[in-house]
């Protein structure tokens, strides 16, 4: 082990890497493509907060590049072999129901909030002020360091797409996105749009009518909120004494009102990541159970019907036809993310599917696409990340294992995850941090956090990590 003090060296600079934290976070850094121009194609927020890095660059004497405004990288060091960190700086919008600002980037209880706090504003200010470290001490490493900075991971992956278009493979990476230990395998991440096909007339008088419903922002959130509007023609009150039932026995927060004579339902549920769909409540999948139950037209109950059996409380794909798991990453999850249904385009859900390593995707997904056919839905807008993975016994891996270890005395643990990071986009990367075992994963969650000492212990894991792997 080296005789450097990385404790020490980080405590040294805790009120600047604090500071300069909290600007970060206090940059809503959203995918906004409306409001997008040649200059900040994903949106200011996520252009502003690219930028605000590679400033830090320049100010600290790092090299740094702008890569077609999507993304960028802060370097130093010398070598033909490039050491990649890979980071982002977008972040998912902030949802309701938070207790503090969310782009506040406030301090108390020993915790910083905010969105982008753990995922992945304060890893990211971890890595870049460990890379800070090494250069300050001037000790002599044998590879270039690179931070590449992307500010489209929450959503398409524009960023890295792009970037590795144009710029250099690392030869070995890691990105500082997920959890500790060290995640050497990701699940597939295939994401796409199921669709209700079959338009059936129904002439006949039903209770309510659902003109509009709506759940969900992203494929890879569960949603926390949904709303129905309904044309009610008879028992109203009815109706309103089963919603308040349901909203009672499934203990979710919900309302109702009226809005120019049509009924407006709400739920709120709980958002979690959509890589872990069990562990949150699916606002939209609730309405739509509870909807399937009423007396309505016939294509608005075929598409409730078909949400609620085949994907409410379903979190491993069975009902489709899916389910699976191997000995490397285990089980498929399905997510459902975003639903919506009008009386004119019909029903949709937005599906985010993590799969293990060895699953027949393209088996499945013909199979898939048979019975949905039968039932008057089809597959649209498809899109896949494959499942990555690096070898347990790698050099590289075996590395960042003992540093970890020697900076935690805690045993380094080889994890698989659901979730899709940067490290996918390397030839040889994995996952490694910023969040410790036993730690509660707010990412996407209301009141999101990141604890201080752990965003110091793992700015010193970092700093040994580039170090080590360096020499």
């Amino acid at each position: 082990m080296s005789e450097i003090r990385w404790n020490e060296e980080v405590e040294k600079r805790k009120d600047d890497l604090l500071r300069d934290l909290q600007a970060l976070i206090q940059i809503k850094s959203v995918l906004d493509e409306r409001r997008a121009s040649n200059e900040a194609p994903l949106g200011k927020g996520v252009k502003e907060a690219l930028d605000f890095m590679l400033r830090l660059g320049e100010r600290d004497g790092f090299s740094s590049q702008n890569v077609g405004n999507v993304a960028g990288h802060i370097e130093f060091g010398q070598g033909d072999d490039l050491l990649g960190i890979l980071c982002h700086v977008d972040v998912v919008p902030a949802g309701d129901g938070w207790s503090v600002e969310p782009f506040g980037g406030e301090i108390k209880d020993g915790k910083i909030f905010g969105r982008g706090s753990i995922d992945d504003k304060g890893p990211t200010m971890a890595a870049y002020y460990a890379m800070k470290i090494v250069k300050d001490l001037g000790v002599p490493i044998h590879k270039r360091v690179r931070m590449i900075i992307g500010t489209d991971e929450e959503s398409e992956w524009r960023c890295v797409n792009h970037y590795f278009q144009v710029e250099e493979m690392p030869t070995i990476g890691f990105a500082p996105d997920a959890d500790f230990p060290i995640i050497y395998a990701e699940k597939g991440i295939a994401d796409f749009d199921i669709v209700q096909t079959v338009k059936e007339e129904d002439t006949a008088e039903r209770q309510a009518e659902v003109v509009s419903f709506q759940s969900g922002r992203r494929y890879n959130m569960v949603p926390d909120y949904a709303k129905a509007v309904l044309l009610v023609h008879h028992g109203e009150t009815e109706l309103l004494q089963q919603f308040t039932h349901y909203i009672d026995v499934n203990d979710l927060k919900g309302k109702y009102f009226m809005d120019n004579g049509y009924l407006v339902l709400e739920l709120e549920g709980l958002s979690v990541h959509g890589s872990e769909p069990d562990k949150g409540k699916n606002a939209g999948l609730y309405l739509c159970d509870f909807l399937s139950h009423l007396n309505l037209p016939r294509k608005e109950k075929t598409f409730f019907q078909f949400a609620s059996h085949y994907f409410h409380q379903h979190f491993t794909g069975e009902p489709l036809g899916l389910s699976y798991q191997d000995d490397i990453t285990g089980k498929l999850s399905i997510n459902a993310g975003i639903l919506s249904f009008d009386r004119d385009q019909g029903g949709k859900i937005g599906i985010s599917m993590r799969y293990p390593v060895t699953f027949p995707l393209d088996d499945r997904m013909d199979q898939l696409k048979n019975m949905l056919h039968e039932k008057g839905f089809a597959i649209e807008n498809f899109s896949n990340s494959e499942p990555h993975h690096v070898d347990k016994d790698h050099p590289f891996i075996q590395t960042l294992a003992n540093v970890y270890e020697q900076q935690t005395g805690e045993k380094a643990e080889l994890l698989a995850i659901g979730g899709g990071t940067y490290a996918r986009s390397l030839e040889t990367g994995v996952a490694f941090g910023a969040l410790f075992p036993g730690r509660p994963d707010v990412a996407h969650q209301k009141d999101e956090y990141m604890v201080l000492e752990d965003l110091w212990k793992a700015t010193a894991i970092y700093a040994q990590a580039i170090y080590e792997l360096t020499r």
